[in-house]
């Protein structure tokens, strides 16, 4: 019997197709908030903190604007003032209900910043606080894994980026509900999905890797295989790897790799999986085209989509591996032990 997380995981498209249709419209109002700013801060935890770094790569890639990710703790904790004039925060949580992301963003408002939140949560206490709530439609997530709620928050991001002035066409964005559907489809019957399942189920540890716009979709992936399949995963920039880390990856510490197809990072994220192949580990890759497959020992598709919208997509693959491989493992992929929908982290 499908889990429930399967079952959301194909819930994607479609939830994809009215988050998307609901938010480009309001390109237009994000330009109006966002007029006098220099600099976007975001506020996340989790698989939110991942579509954060996501959300940081576009806006400095394609915006030209400087952002970075908000440390909770100095709102929550320290208690400390900062001149947030001229900034945009950006807080991002699932349910809009996690007390240290509220706090914290009426703390980065307090502190002169405009605020901008992203939640599924529909009359959550985020959105009522945030000078403009861009409301993701995922409907309800019942599996603990977050699937569908995570890449309709990217989605979100994608739309901020364009408010913000990123350099992209937001039609591409339209484009991201059928390449996903289409994707869910060829990996499943991708003859690689079953191999690569049963060798992650023989190890007990796993790096994964990408740099650029698709780094965050590997700390999602590396933080899926933590939550649901209890595997010891590392996510890393590929630059970060190789100053020192690769030393763990050999024959029982295995790689995935994951590259959107004509980054201009595709070169090295190749590189990088020829290399672990030639340390005597396996490689497996997500997307990256022909190079990336080339440089793996067993590969999966990626989408065909532009480099800034690619992470919508490329996390789908990861997300099919994790939930087959914890069923392979005997675990509950819908219920992963020590873990609740909403966290409250104390302050």
């Amino acid at each position: 019997m499908p889990s429930r997380m399967r079952h959301e995981i194909g819930e994607q498209p479609e939830a994809l197709r009215a988050t998307i249709g609901s938010l480009l419209p309001r390109i237009a109002e994000l330009e109006k908030l966002a007029a006098g700013t220099r600099q976007v801060l975001f506020v996340a935890r989790g698989s939110s903190d991942n579509a954060a770094v996501y959300g940081r790569y576009l806006v400095e890639s394609r915006t030209g604007r400087l952002a970075s990710l908000a440390a909770p703790s100095i709102a929550t904790t320290y208690r400390s003032r900062i001149d947030l004039d001229g900034v945009l925060a950006v807080a991002i949580s699932q349910s809009g209900r996690t007390e240290e992301i509220v706090e914290t963003m009426a703390w980065a408002r307090d502190c002169g910043a405009r605020t901008v939140a992203v939640t599924n949560g529909h009359g959550s206490p985020l959105a009522e606080a945030a000078d403009v709530a861009l409301l993701t439609e995922a409907g309800d997530e019942l599996a603990v894994p977050a699937t569908k709620t995570y890449t309709t928050q990217l989605a979100a991001l994608a739309v901020l980026g364009a408010g913000l002035g990123a350099d992209v066409d937001p039609a591409d964005l339209a484009r991201v509900p059928d390449e996903i559907e289409r994707l869910i489809e060829a990996t499943e019957a991708a003859e690689e999905l079953p191999l690569i399942v049963e060798e992650l189920a023989r190890v007990q540890g796993v790096v994964v890797s990408a740099r650029g716009l698709a780094f965050g979709t590997a700390l999602e992936l590396a933080l899926k295989l933590k939550e649901a399949c209890y595997l010891h995963a590392m996510g890393l920039s590929y630059a970060d790897l190789l100053h020192g880390p690769i030393a763990v990856v050999d024959e029982n510490t295995p790689a995935i790799v994951l590259g959107a197809a004509g980054s201009p990072v595709m070169a090295g994220t190749a590189a990088l999986a020829a290399r672990v192949a030639e340390a005597g580990a396996r490689a497996y890759g997500i997307g990256g085209g022909p190079a990336l497959a080339g440089a793996s020992s067993l590969a999966l598709p990626g989408p065909a989509l532009p480099e800034w919208t690619a992470p919508l997509g490329l996390i789908v693959p990861g997300q099919l591996v994790v939930e087959r491989l914890a069923r392979r493992l005997g675990i509950n992929p819908d219920v992963p032990r020590g873990l609740n929908k909403v966290t409250q982290t104390g302050v």
